[in-house]
């Protein structure tokens, strides 16, 4: 049975010692990030590699959201604004968000990447973080979930699937989750108008990531991802039901032991958990603590394989020829 993991391989190439370890502990799935990434070529072999060291067509993860947060870059693949700039700076903020999404999505379905940890639904507000801030679509509920949900639509024609973040909110953290534990402390209802109304409006997307922060009115003493409480409120009041993942474990926002994350966010309600940095005594330590997914978890993550499927038949020049017209920008 496979375990409720998405584990990060080291390198560029998976040597043999890692493929058996990947065999054993048969994770759900596997990220990946710069340390991953060389070439074309290498990469088509690296995806092919780790599903085979799993014996199935497991799913391969990326954070490849354009600007900033971009793990495959030039001279092999195309560069991106960052996702706010490009949303004020279209003269068609909607068709210029599908047709970056698309585009994306071709690049990863070329090298075997079927999974983008994208769109995100997050709003902008005042005091957002500055590592977070531009990476997202913008202020108002109506604006964040049209474009989030074009930007989904736009992977899926590509034949990418979408991971819906950060879930149940994290636009109002004022600092980095990478270093330290946001804290927001504002009343439910504040929270329910803006910070979960997106979520609630995309809550039939198959996937999804929790979001490292504290909410007081939900649970001051646990972080969401680690909180029953918080994964009651996604899946009773928000509606989710997708398959939902962690953030990555090795953040810095949480607490305790790896293995004792890994544990405590499955005891929470998440899905699976997703450690990236490839560090195989950490690997392990998830492994052992994560368990096997249980029928409700297969479920959700069946349902979201469905819907994998072949890109729809697209000019790739044409639509990266566009996007540039729309934004002002070469792609």
């Amino acid at each position: 049975m496979t375990a409720a993991a998405i584990l990060g391989p080291e390198g560029l190439r998976l040597g043999r010692d890692e493929a058996a370890f990947f065999r054993d502990s048969d994770p759900w799935g596997f990220i990946l990030f710069a340390r991953n990434i060389d070439t074309p070529e290498q990469l088509r072999r690296l995806t092919g590699d780790l599903r085979a060291s799993v014996g199935r067509d497991a799913p391969i993860l990326i954070d490849q959201e354009g600007g900033r947060v971009q793990r495959m870059r030039p001279p092999h693949w195309n560069a991106y604004l960052p996702a706010l700039d490009q949303m004020q700076r279209a003269s068609d903020p909607l068709r210029a968000q599908w047709l970056r999404h698309r585009l994306i999505a071709a690049e990863l379905f070329e090298v075997g990447i079927d999974v983008n940890c994208a769109p995100l639904a997050d709003l902008v507000e005042p005091q957002t973080h500055h590592i977070l801030r531009n990476r997202l679509y913008g202020d108002t509920v109506e604006g964040v979930v049209a474009a989030a949900r074009i930007a989904a639509e736009g992977l899926l024609a590509g034949g990418v699937l979408p991971v819906l973040k950060h879930i149940p909110g994290y636009g109002r953290a004022s600092v980095d989750s990478h270093k330290s534990l946001p804290r927001v402390s504002v009343p439910l209802e504040d929270l329910r108008a803006r910070d979960f109304a997106p979520f609630a409006a995309l809550k039939d997307m198959a996937m999804g990531m929790t979001a490292h922060i504290v909410l007081d009115a939900v649970d001051p003493d646990r972080p969401a991802t680690t909180s029953a409480r918080a994964m009651r409120l996604i899946r009773e009041e928000i509606g989710f039901d997708g398959l939902l993942m962690t953030d990555d474990l090795s953040m810095e926002a949480l607490s305790g032991s790896i293995g004792e994350r890994a544990e405590n966010s499955i005891a929470a309600g998440c899905d699976v958990v997703l450690h990236c940095n490839g560090d195989r005594e950490e690997m392990a330590a998830v492994i052992a603590s994560c368990g096997l997914m249980g029928p409700e978890t297969t479920r959700r993550a069946d349902a979201a394989l469905a819907q994998r499927r072949m890109p729809e038949l697209a000019d790739i020049e044409a639509l990266r020829d566009e996007l540039g017209a729309l934004t002002g920008e070469d792609t």
